[in-house]
């Protein structure tokens, strides 16, 4: 159990009163969160300085046009906020935040970090198509029905993480009923001392509601469906081609990766370029080249190199040009990793990256 309140207000006013309330007391400098920036339906990640630029927060508008905790990392770095910042973030934003942390590259001291239970995000073809506000209006309706949005990413259809992990404050928002109301959550020390200066009778709830477990069933077996589509593609190196054949190598789904984090990426790098002499070689030994080059290649090395960390977002395939499910096999694939490592990303931000920490006991049966 955790201390909490409830709020009559809907999850959204709620959370933007308690970043007033914030800004009020002195607790923070600033705030980050997703913000109107025009009357066209242009959204953005920004980072509010005053309790009156929040007239312009929308922090549960179901688009993520960034994985904010990308956007928080590249923000601190190795260097955190000289002042208190409050942080809105989705659960997987939220881990992968903290999993650039284990990176260092993000530093989480000076942040309070809110977050929310979440109903999942719209594609961002919705809001370039124009039909945002019918989607969005289609999307709130399911989620006060406690039902999971049929328009929503894939990935977000299947995602089991819907609860935060690490978060100082929860929001409660999925499984809500009717959403006239919001309970506010406290999970950290730091939370429970902003839940207690603020306005209400503070008592003891969970994060879960009567409507998780069912929700959290229902997005099971959405996962299971994903991940069976996964296999029919089939395996081997045809099935590899069926799945990344039209991949353009442009490098989007590394670049809005948010736990895609070296300073240079291999594949950006002179080493990845050919040289002439280079196809020339090739095409001795076979009838023609792909061009570009190695894009099998490109998504095997990402997919082993993130794989132990992916937080399946959704990101990568949202921006795909060519419309490669990429977030779906990276998820399938990131899943068998983390199973392995008995690793869940961005649970816990003391917890080693499986990949950095040497067990002498580990996977003795490879030797076998």
């Amino acid at each position: 159990m955790h201390e909490g309140l409830k709020t009559n207000e809907n999850p959204s006013d709620a959370l933007r009163t308690l970043l007033r309330k914030l800004f009020e007391s002195n607790r923070i400098s600033s705030a980050a969160c997703l913000s109107r920036l025009s009357s066209d339906g242009a959204v953005s990640y920004s980072l509010l300085s005053s309790r009156e630029d929040l007239e312009f927060a929308i922090p549960l508008h179901p688009l993520m046009p960034a994985n904010s905790g990308g956007v928080i990392g590249h923000l601190t770095g190795q260097c955190a906020f000289e002042t208190p910042v409050a942080v809105v973030l989705r659960p997987c934003e939220l881990r992968a935040l903290v999993e650039r942390s284990k990176k260092s590259h993000a530093n989480l001291d000076n942040l309070i970090l809110i977050s929310y239970t979440c109903p999942g995000v719209l594609p961002l073809k919705v809001m370039r198509e124009g039909s945002g506000t019918q989607e969005t209006d289609r999307y709130w309706e399911c989620v006060g029905n406690g039902q999971i949005p049929p328009n929503i990413r894939p990935t977000c259809k299947g995602c089991e993480e819907f609860i935060p992990y690490c978060a100082d404050i929860t929001i409660d928002v999925v499984g809500n009923g009717d959403l006239d109301s919001a309970r506010i959550v406290a999970t950290t020390e730091q939370g429970k001392e902003i839940i207690r200066s603020l306005d209400g009778e503070v008592s003891e709830m969970k994060v879960e509601n009567d409507k998780t477990a069912e929700l959290l069933l229902g997005r099971s077996e959405a996962k299971k469906e994903l991940f069976e589509e996964c296999d029919s593609v089939g395996s081997g190196l045809e099935g590899l081609i069926r799945i990344f054949g039209r991949c353009v190598r442009c490098h989007s789904c590394s670049t809005v990766c948010p736990v895609c984090s070296c300073n240079l990426c291999y594949f950006d790098s002179r080493n990845t370029e050919y040289e002439r002499r280079s196809f020339e070689s090739q095409m001795a030994r076979k009838k023609g080249i792909r061009l570009p080059p190695d894009t099998i290649l490109y998504q095997l090395g990402r997919m082993a190199h993130v794989g132990v960390s992916c937080v399946g977002c959704g990101q990568c395939a949202d921006v795909c040009p060519v419309n490669i499910p990429v977030s779906t096999y990276f998820a399938k694939v990131g899943q068998a990793v983390q199973e392995a490592f008995d690793y869940v990303p961005g649970k816990d931000a003391e917890e080693s990256l499986p990949v950095t920490t040497y067990k002498p006991e580990e996977f003795v049966e490879v030797g076998e």
